[in-house]
């Protein structure tokens, strides 16, 4: 443990937080995918099987009930509790686009062929691009509530403090996973444009709007 971890963390909670009070106050999950929860769902799910079978400490116990708690909690929220509110018309991301690649690419490069190690590998590779179909609704749409992106941008930040994380391992236990390394980065890739918009706009109080697709 270190403190780029720790507040990686805290961020990744905030971010999970920020989301569900959003839809719990405003009654609403517009401009939510619910694609991109069920992705996360799914991550949680296939990464923290170990919690039958591997105790690493209680922080690490607790952080994982939390996550596994609140991204099904989410799901429920966006396809049962305000499922009239959901935009499915443009939360159109073709799943499988995602989820057959990372399937093909779990079995073929990950650290030991056993199912758990495939499911852990297989979650690295999909938390990368589960976001994808969250910045796609909201390339779609054009805008996205204040709210949302603050969600997004803690989101972003625990990827790059994940990435402080590595750095930090690597430098005083000479720790290095490619696997989550790689995965990390690609992740992170893809909210830099979100970044400079959140800086350039949100944070100036400006609504975060994009250039509509033709």
């Amino acid at each position: 443990m270190n403190i780029f971890r720790i507040l990686g963390d805290i961020s990744h909670l905030l971010a999970i937080i920020i989301l569900l009070i959003k839809i719990q106050r405003s009654k609403s999950c517009a401009g939510i995918s619910g694609k991109s929860q069920i992705l996360f769902a799914l991550v949680f799910t296939t990464r923290y099987l170990d919690l039958f079978t591997n105790f690493i400490s209680i922080y690490n116990t607790v952080m994982k009930v939390i996550f596994l708690l609140c991204a099904y909690i989410t799901v429920y929220m966006i396809y049962g509790k305000f499922r009239k509110t959901f935009d499915s018309e443009n939360d159109s991301f073709r799943l499988e686009f995602l989820l057959v690649p990372v399937t093909g690419l779990s079995f073929l490069e990950n650290h030991s062929f056993t199912p758990l190690e495939i499911l852990w590998t297989f979650s690295i590779y999909l938390e990368s691009v589960a976001i994808l179909p969250q910045l796609f609704m909201i390339s779609k749409t054009g805008e996205a509530e204040t709210i949302t992106t603050h969600y997004l941008f803690f989101l972003g930040l625990y990827r790059a403090l994940y990435i402080a994380n590595w750095i930090w391992r690597y430098h005083t236990e000479k720790f290095y996973d490619q696997i989550a390394v790689v995965s990390g980065v690609v992740q992170t890739i893809f909210y830099c444009d979100f970044f400079y918009l959140y800086v350039t706009k949100v944070l100036k109080g400006k609504k975060l709007s994009l250039p509509m697709p033709i």
